[in-house]
C-alpha cells in the first residue's frame, strides 16, 4: 500500500487554472501564449485550464487546482467575493505564477499587490538588454546563462520589490535605455510570505518569448516549484 501510495503521489498530474483575462490593454501574445502553455502541460503531464472566466475563482472550483497563472492579466479583473476565494486559494498552500503583465492588474488590492511583489509603472521601447542571474541554483534559474541576453518590453516598478521578495534576476539597465530603476532593478523574483508560494517574471511581453525555449523553461520550473503542498 505504501509502495502504491508513493507511486501514485509521483505520477499525479499537476492540476493548473491558466487565466488570461484582460481590462485595458490585450498582449497580441496571448495566443501564442496561450499555445506555449499547452505545449508544457503535454511534455509536463499537467492538466491545464484556460479561463477568461472570473466565475471560476470560487472557493468550490479553486480546490481542483494546485496553480493559478496568471499569463497576461492586466486590469480589474476580480470582484470582492472571487478575490477572497483566490486569497483563500494561496494561503492555505496553493502556488501563483504571474507572468509580465500580472504586475499590470488589480491595483486596488493590496493583498495582490503584495503576491506579485510590485506593480507596474512603466516601460520603454521593446529592445534587447541584459538579465544578470542572482541566484543561478534556484530551479527556475540554475539552466539559464548568465549573463542572459534576450529581447523583452523591461517592466519598471512602482518600487523596488527587493525587501519583501527573493530576487532571482536583474536586468542591467546599463545595457538598454529608457530604465529608471537604476542599479539594482529586479526582474524575476519568488516569495512564500503569504502561505503558498509565488513566483513572478516581468518577462514575456513579446510573441517570440513563447518560442524561447529558455523562457518557457523558467515557467515550466515555476509552476512545478510553486505547486501546492499536499
Amino acid at each position: 500500500m505504501i509502495a502504491l501510495s508513493l507511486i501514485a503521489a509521483l505520477t499525479a498530474s499537476t492540476n493548473v487554472l491558466v487565466f488570461t483575462k484582460t481590462v485595458g490593454f490585450r498582449h497580441d501574445s496571448i495566443p501564442a501564449a496561450r499555445s506555449a502553455m499547452l505545449d508544457l502541460a503535454a511534455q509536463k503531464n499537467w492538466t491545464i485550464k484556460f479561463t477568461e472566466d472570473s466565475d471560476v475563482f470560487s472557493e468550490v472550483q479553486l480546490k481542483n487546482y494546485d496553480v493559478i497563472v496568471f499569463l497576461l492579466t492586466t486590469g480589474d479583473i476580480l470582484n470582492s467575493e472571487q478575490e477572497r476565494a483566490f486569497r483563500n486559494f494561496v494561503e492555505s498552500g496553493g502556488g501563483f505564477v504571474g507572468v509580465h503583465s500580472a504586475s499590470d492588474t488589480e491595483y486596488d488590492w493590496e493583498w495582490y499587490g503584495k503576491l506579485v511583489g510590485a506593480y507596474f509603472k512603466s516601460h520603454p521601447a521593446v529592445q534587447d538588454a541584459t538579465v544578470r542571474i542572482e541566484n543561478a541554483e534556484h530551479p527556475t534559474t540554475s539552466f539559464l546563462p548568465n549573463p542572459w541576453i534576450r529581447k523583452d518590453e523591461w517592466y519598471c516598478f512602482k518600487h523596488n520589490p527587493r525587501s519583501s521578495v527573493n530576487v532571482l534576476a536583474t536586468v542591467d539597465e546599463s545595457t538598454y535605455s529608457g530604465g529608471t530603476m537604476g542599479a539594482d532593478h529586479p526582474i524575476m523574483w519568488w516569495h512564500d510570505a503569504l502561505g503558498g508560494r509565488a513566483w513572478y517574471t516581468a518577462m514575456g511581453h513579446t510573441k517570440e518569448s513563447y518560442s524561447d525555449a529558455m523562457f518557457m523553461r523558467t515557467i515550466a520550473e515555476a509552476v512545478e516549484w510553486v505547486k501546492r503542498k499536499r
